[in-house]
């Protein structure tokens, strides 16, 4: 199972991006898909996540400005980054709770590579 993490990139204060992660793999189930942020210095914190009824959560700073969606059909989680301000500046990564074919109960956490978002003043 590999999670695929794309469209982190430089941005204005202000501006807007869209991350995407594609999980693939030998998957029978995701629960939960999630993104997480680390900027330098700082612990990896929860960003928002989204399970697989569309009920999502979403770090308080980033509530009104950050949408979480997914569709299961592809198995990709997004996340609708607006009115970015520079302390959003950090690697995101995204997260999920998957199921692997042939494993009939429990949950496996995986990881995806990374992306930067920069957000300049």
């Amino acid at each position: 199972v590999q999670l695929q993490a794309s469209g982190g990139g430089l941005v204005q204060a202000g501006g807007s991006l869209r991350l995407s992660c594609a999980a693939s793999g030998n998957i029978f189930s995701i629960k939960t898909m999630g993104w997480y942020r680390q900027a330098p210095g700082k612990q990896r914190e929860l960003v928002a996540d989204i399970n697989s009824d569309g009920i999502t959560d979403y770090e308080d700073s980033v509530k009104g400005r950050f949408a979480i969606s997914r569709d299961n059909a592809k198995n990709t989680v997004y996340l609708q980054m607006n009115s970015l301000k520079p302390e959003d500046t950090a690697v995101y990564y995204c997260n999920a709770q998957i199921r692997p074919r042939g494993i009939l109960r429990g949950l496996s956490e995986y990881w995806g590579q990374g992306t930067q978002v920069t957000v300049s003043s």
